[in-house]
């Protein structure tokens, strides 16, 4: 899915039609003939939802409200730009995914989408999906391309448009 994924589709072992057979290392067969390239959503395991849970209770420790988009955007900015003058040894993959999960769980609060796993021909990660749309918000893929970027203050607006587009009845 992105540069700091969590699972490829062969760690997940579900191929990308999400049919549950089990991928294979070589590229060509890696992609069920069916698969039309529309990602694939499913629930999430009780490992997953364990996840998010921890990760919200490092950002509530750390005092970033994860209903406040200047809050998350604030935090986030501080950790990059700390991570980019002297390394705090947490490692880009945990920062991005404490983010990650603030940027998907802000959304699930405030916009009609729901966390989900989702597969599609770049691998399985974390998501979320809304019940009326054909489309899916991969939080990773957000905050890593703009780690590795090295940008700041783009939180705000970027999540606050993905709420506008997807606002709840």
């Amino acid at each position: 899915m992105g540069w700091f994924s969590r699972r490829s589709r062969t760690d997940s072992g579900v191929s990308a039609a999400g049919s549950g057979a089990p991928a294979t290392d070589d590229a060509a067969e890696r992609l069920d003939p069916t698969f039309d390239g529309k990602p694939v959503a499913e629930p999430l395991t009780e490992a997953e939802r364990a996840r998010i849970s921890q990760r919200l209770e490092t950002l509530a420790a750390r005092g970033v409200d994860v209903d406040d988009l200047s809050s998350i955007g604030a935090a986030y900015d501080a950790a990059r730009s700390h991570e980019l003058r002297a390394p705090s040894g947490e490692g880009a993959d945990l920062l991005v995914d404490l983010f990650a999960v603030a940027v998907g769980e802000h959304l699930v609060r405030h916009s009609a989408r729901q966390w989900a796993i989702v597969t599609d021909a770049f691998g399985t990660d974390l998501g979320l999906v809304a019940a009326r749309s054909d489309t899916v918000v991969v939080p990773h893929n957000l905050v890593s391309a703009r780690w590795m970027r090295r940008e700041l203050g783009w939180i705000p607006g970027v999540v606050g448009h993905l709420v506008s587009l997807a606002a709840r009845p």
